[in-house]
């Protein structure tokens, strides 16, 4: 089975990690590995979506988490069988294939019943129960070509009808009684060598007469057939093979079983296993938005391994990873953060270097790869450089950065400070927005020891927008930290004019007496020089927090 691997950057996508995870796919599929898929946990910020339709390159595929579902486990190779076959077809298909169940669909492909032996096996005593009446619904097309008949005389071949099933074996006065019994009904008489009862037959206008053990009929009476509108078909079995024949010439949605429902490739597990567990056989189809079947989920599907992996860029702590990455493969990790709490069962390819951005490092993978850049993903690449490093201003600023971004704008012929300019300002506004919005834009989770804190980031080209809503936003960040139970949140506002930021922070009473920052009125505080949250802001941060906890 061939994996997808989806590459996420972590849950709230700043342009780095956008670009990075777009661009890293990108490279892979160039090298030939097309399950290679950038996908992103959350919506994208101003800035990041502009960057995106202004060089006009897909945005990474949207996916909030990764809880199971039924995606990851399916069967995708499924074979069908449509409601007008015959059951004996269908049976033939589930042995040569090995199957247990096989879906049953109309012909736009929309899913009908389940067919299983279960529910087979059930319709066919009930149709051979030897203490009632044999009937069944079935069509003379349908019958010659589940016994391989002769065709002699043939009238409305493809009409499925509800016939009664008779076997010329009783005496020819005793017969005669048995049709006129049921003269008002379909019937179906199955005879050998009785040109009496074949006939009464034609005579009494029968739906079907089936000739076995290869006898023929004389030609006045395949006249006088032909006349009357009665079909018959030489059957190559015995008369009492034959009706077994009969029995599986049963449209398959006759026999199958419609109580089964179908699920859907996004339904979670959690959601579809109590459904699973109680079919019949423990097997489910799985049907799209049109109901049609494109897959099937057993219950030992759900023991073998997902059929995705993930690739992680800009972020190595999983409080920062998309939602339910515990259940899968980790293959590799592209970032340029401090080494967090990641861990894995078996050896990954983990490359950090510290520099400004990771779009640097991918940048630099193609360069060691000898994969020409294609331009528009050297525009991201750019762009997540600049955006990262606040045009190459910040203290996390490398030569590497620097050399780099001299590279991607030759091969763009992108000047780097009107693009920066150009970005940094798509990014900086926050006119209109909520609070909520704008704090969980780019916002980061970190764990020190026994605590936790999360510390988001906006970029502004004039403080004055956040502190004019102080209060808005100092609500908003006290219910962050409450809800996480966290000691504190915080809002790093960085002014992109001035090169320094505003610290916005609601913390545990008992930790204010352990913030040194520079105080300019309750809970706001003056960083100057400082535009870095990894670099500058976070080891800060974690040295007030151990002061704390001794």
């Amino acid at each position: 089975m061939n994996k997808t691997i989806y590459i996420f950057g972590h849950k709230n996508p700043d342009t780095d990690s956008a670009v990075a995870a777009t661009a890293y796919a990108k490279l892979k599929q160039l090298q030939g590995f097309e399950n290679y898929k950038a996908a992103r946990a959350g919506h994208f910020n101003p800035q990041t979506d502009y960057i995106f339709k202004k060089f006009k390159v897909q945005s990474p595929k949207y996916i909030s988490n990764l809880a199971p579902k039924v995606q990851y486990y399916m069967e995708r190779e499924c074979m069908t069988v449509t409601e007008d076959k015959s059951v004996w077809d269908a049976i033939g298909h589930m042995d040569q294939a090995h199957l247990r169940a096989v879906p049953v669909i109309d012909k736009d492909g929309k899913y009908k019943a389940l067919l299983h032996y279960s529910a087979f096996a059930q319709q066919i005593l009930s149709t051979l129960n030897p203490e009632t009446k044999v009937n069944i619904s079935t069509s003379i097309g349908l019958i010659i070509r589940t016994m391989n008949a002769q065709p002699l005389i043939v009238h409305n071949q493809e009409e499925i009808f509800r016939s009664t099933i008779l076997v010329g074996a009783a005496s020819d006065e005793r017969f005669a009684q048995m049709l006129d019994e049921h003269a008002s009904e379909n019937v179906i008489v199955i005879t050998s060598d009785r040109e009496k009862i074949y006939e009464d037959c034609i005579d009494r206008k029968i739906k079907l007469l089936i000739l076995t053990s290869g006898y023929i009929l004389s030609k006045e009476l395949k006249e006088k057939a032909q006349k009357n509108g009665v079909s018959v078909i030489m059957s190559p079995y015995s008369t009492s093979d034959t009706v077994m024949m009969i029995a599986y010439s049963t449209p398959v949605i006759l026999m199958a079983d419609p109580e089964v429902p179908a699920v859907r490739p996004e339904d979670t597990i959690s959601k579809i296993r109590s459904t699973l567990l109680n079919s019949p056989i423990r097997r489910l189809p799985v049907v799209d938005e049109e109901n049609k079947v494109i897959g099937i989920i057993s219950e030992h599907d759900l023991t073998n391994e997902p059929n995705i992996e993930l690739v992680l860029v800009d972020h190595n702590e999983m409080s920062q990873a998309v939602d339910g990455i515990e259940h899968y493969k980790i293959n590799e990790i592209i970032d340029h953060h401090r080494i967090g709490t990641v861990n894995t069962a078996y050896p990954i390819t983990f490359i950090n270097k510290p520099l400004g951005s990771t779009s640097t490092i991918i940048a630099n993978l193609y360069q060691e790869a000898k994969v020409p850049i294609p331009k528009d993903i050297a525009c991201l690449l750019l762009c997540g450089i600049l955006s990262d490093t606040l045009i190459l201003q910040s203290t996390t600023t490398t030569e590497i950065d620097r050399q780099t971004a001299a590279y991607l704008s030759n091969i763009t012929d992108l000047e780097i400070n009107s693009l920066g300019k150009e970005i940094l300002t798509a990014g900086s506004g926050i006119k209109g927005r909520a609070p909520s919005e704008v704090i969980h834009q780019d916002m980061k989770e970190y764990h020190e020891e026994k605590v936790s804190y999360t510390v988001s980031q906006i970029e502004v080209s004039n403080n004055r927008e956040v502190l004019d809503r102080k209060e808005e936003f100092m609500t908003e960040l006290e219910l962050e930290r409450r809800g996480n139970k966290a000691l504190f949140a915080a809002l790093l506002v960085t002014d992109i004019t001035s090169l320094s930021s505003t610290l916005l922070l609601a913390s545990d009473p008992k930790f204010e007496p352990f913030i040194t920052f520079p105080k300019i009125e309750k809970n706001v505080y003056f960083l100057k020089d400082v535009v870095s949250r990894k670099k500058q802001l976070v080891p800060l941060l974690t040295e007030q927090v151990e002061n704390y906890e001794l």
